[in-house]
């Protein structure tokens, strides 16, 4: 089987990897260099490569993690070595048996891209080649054309499919989508071993307002610091201002290390308008040949860090294709996607600002929710089970478990607890 894969990202370059199991691959990206992209401009921004996707990635690539850490990546386990504040407080510091990798998205992909073996074209796609109601092939902005029995879009959010579809006659996919608003600004700090008590990520969720950010130790001995608002609530970009947003936290931790650290280079803005689900998955006349993977089919807010990991769990689905109809390997990425989805927008959902429609049953979950949350400040087995949910290790359904039922809606367990949980971990 012949393939193209178009877009040499996260998604891109593993979906090139499992197809290269199958046959001859050629992997189209305009970006052949290495370090920040401009097709990723997140790049220069915090990233989180969740415990679920990083095992994906090291069983398509064993040694995967050993080479970053060689690099001088960090590996931290969440709520150990990571810090995650919600409602203003920090979830309880327990074990989770996970364990995140902590880097610049650059080196992730540079890791990636030493790493692959499949045929490299330099160019962009333009257009798609139409046979027989299957697609055939990739047309090149150079006038080329590449043949092809399987074409894979992972060309990110910009992909422009669904004008590809339009070209072809055919009709544009139905996209679901939540606005946000987002605004977020990155800076780099040098770190200090004493920083942050020794812990390597801070992460001070938006919920239940508009502000949040994070700091996260990666190579070279520094924190990648992102400040992020919600609403049109964006960071500034000037020294002082930069500061204030960081200290106007609900947490203190990420402002702190703003104050007192140095900053090696000046704030970098990136605006995300909201989360996007395109539905290829529910379109009646989706061509055979065709797969869409990544940022292309579902994109996420940003903050919740499930967008390398989502890309990971839709590789896996590729690869357990049977070869036969690509309408069905589009399906199960669609289930994937519809899970994540629920997760990232059900919590920008609960600020009223934001519009989306609230049936009564999402209401009654969203309301539980809140209390998992807050529960979750001062009980070690309902954070655990809350963030192996947000780290797509666990389905939704597990924070519904009788076990964690019970210990959420017992009376005064969302007790307010000290703003800083205890820093000793329970055996």
């Amino acid at each position: 089987m012949r393939s193209v894969v178009i877009g040499g990202g996260i998604a891109g370059l593993l979906a090139a990897r499992v197809l290269a199991e199958r046959g001859p691959v050629v992997l189209v990206e305009r970006d052949t260099g290495t370090g920040a992209r401009r097709g990723a401009p997140q790049g220069r921004h915090l990233h989180g490569l969740l415990d679920r996707g990083r095992r994906i990635v090291e069983e398509l690539h064993p040694g995967f993690t050993d080479e970053l850490v060689a690099a001088g990546a960090l590996t931290a386990e969440p709520l150990v070595q990571t810090r995650w504040f919600l409602h203003g407080r920090r979830l309880h510091p327990t074990r989770t048996g996970l364990r995140s990798v902590l880097a610049s998205r650059p080196l992730i992909e540079d890791v990636l891209r030493r790493r692959s073996v499949v045929r490299v074209q330099e160019g962009s796609a333009t257009g798609l080649e139409l046979d027989a109601g299957r697609i055939a092939g990739v047309r090149l902005a150079d006038g080329a054309t590449l043949a092809a029995d399987l074409v894979v879009d992972a060309s990110g959010r910009a992909s422009r499919l669904p004008d590809h579809f339009v070209e072809l006659g055919l009709r544009a996919p139905r996209e679901d989508r939540v606005d946000v608003g987002l605004g977020y600004a990155t800076r780099t700090y040098r770190r200090l071993p004493h920083d942050l008590g020794g812990d390597l990520n801070v992460l001070v969720s938006t919920v239940p307002r508009s502000r949040g950010g994070g700091a996260m130790a990666v190579e070279g001995d520094r924190w990648l610091v992102t400040l992020a608002g919600l609403l049109g609530d964006h960071p500034p970009l000037d020294d002082i201002g930069f500061r204030a947003f960081a200290a106007s936290l609900p947490a203190g931790p990420v402002g702190n290390i703003v104050a007192h650290g140095e900053p090696l280079d000046d704030p970098v803005p990136f605006r995300f308008r909201g989360s996007r689900h395109r539905r290829y998955d529910l379109h009646r006349c989706l061509p055979e040949g065709l797969v869409v993977v990544g940022d292309s089919v579902c994109s996420l807010n940003p903050l919740y860090a499930q967008g390398m990991t989502l890309a990971a769990q839709q590789v896996t689905a590729l690869r357990a294709w049977d070869g036969r109809r690509t309408r069905d390997v589009n399906r199960t990425i669609g289930r994937l996607c519809t899970a994540a989805w629920k997760i990232a927008t059900r919590a920008d959902l609960a600020l009223p600002e934001v519009g989306g429609y609230r049936p009564l049953p999402a209401r009654v979950l969203d309301a539980y929710v809140t209390r998992v949350q807050r529960v979750g400040h001062a009980d070690p087995a309902v954070a655990r089970a809350l963030i192996r949910v947000a780290n797509l290790t666990d389905p939704s359904a597990a924070l519904l478990h009788p076990r964690i039922l019970g210990r959420v809606l017992r009376p005064g367990s969302d007790r307010v607890v000290p703003h800083e949980a205890p820093v000793g971990v329970p055996a």
